[in-house]
């Protein structure tokens, strides 16, 4: 087994080889599809048919954007969370939709990437529905761990011979520190995912958004002490930015 990082759009992205089989250990985004089949077919030199499953680990257009596209293009499998079906459903859903993927486009442009085609289907249609603590379809040696928080349905994959972990947006780096991400729609499950895997006392993680790292060099109980206590999330900050503001006009009068 061995894991291939590649540079994303704005992420990195985990592509685990075997000598019959390669895994893609999430969905990436739209613009890396490409480059991605490309890696595959002229770096590995490998036919695409080799990809047989993709996981989604949640639905922001980082994780998820491209796995229609892949799947059509190399025939390998989707596998999600049951809840990445209805997390942009709904009117509000699509809102959210739409807003996320302005949010790449502009994380994108604070990173330097020109702007790319990033629009994906908001309802993923996956093939297989992964539940908590259940091996990978194909990949018994990878474990799903649910560690939900930034999402109602993230998931973290754990290669279990190995002892290391992706744990996607559990963490990010801002300003060479690490925190907890944004948004946390679950305050309380976000606290208890990083508690779980704290407790796998993983020999490495892989980030989404930030070089592996040795678990041991995690400050885990740092990370529990900045984690919020109420949901983080664009709905809130926008609901207190208007509250703010017509506290302040009150006071004004």
């Amino acid at each position: 087994m061995q894991i291939h990082t590649l540079k994303g759009y704005i992420q990195n992205i985990f592509l685990v080889e075997y000598p019959d089989k390669l895994l893609l250990l999430d969905g990436c985004s739209r613009a890396d599809t490409d480059m991605l089949c490309d890696y595959i077919q002229h770096t590995l030199q490998r036919p695409l048919a080799d990809l047989k499953l993709i996981v989604v680990t949640h639905m922001h257009p980082d994780h998820a954007g491209g796995a229609h596209r892949l799947r059509d293009r190399t025939g390998a499998a989707v596998a999600a969370h049951p809840g990445t079906r209805r997390w942009y459903a709904g009117p509000l859903g699509r809102i959210a939709h739409g807003i996320d993927v302005l949010l790449t486009l502009w994380v994108a442009g604070r990173m330097g990437r020109p702007k790319r085609h990033i629009w994906y289907d908001a309802l993923l249609r996956p093939d297989y529905l992964l539940q908590d603590a259940q091996p990978l379809p194909g990949f018994d040696e990878w474990q799903v761990i649910c560690t939900p928080g930034h999402t109602d349905h993230d998931i973290s994959l754990l290669h279990q011979p190995t002892h290391q972990i992706y744990v996607a947006d559990l963490v990010v780096m801002v300003k060479k520190t690490l925190v907890p991400p944004y948004p946390v729609y679950h305050p309380q499950e976000y606290r208890q995912s990083l508690a779980r895997v704290a407790q796998l006392k993983a020999e490495r993680v892989f980030f989404a958004h930030l070089a592996a790292r040795s678990g041991a060099d995690i400050p885990f109980a740092e990370l529990l002490s900045m984690a919020p206590v109420q949901p983080k999330t664009y709905w809130h900050s926008t609901k207190n930015r208007i509250a703010r503001t017509l506290g302040g006009q009150s006071r004004n009068h």
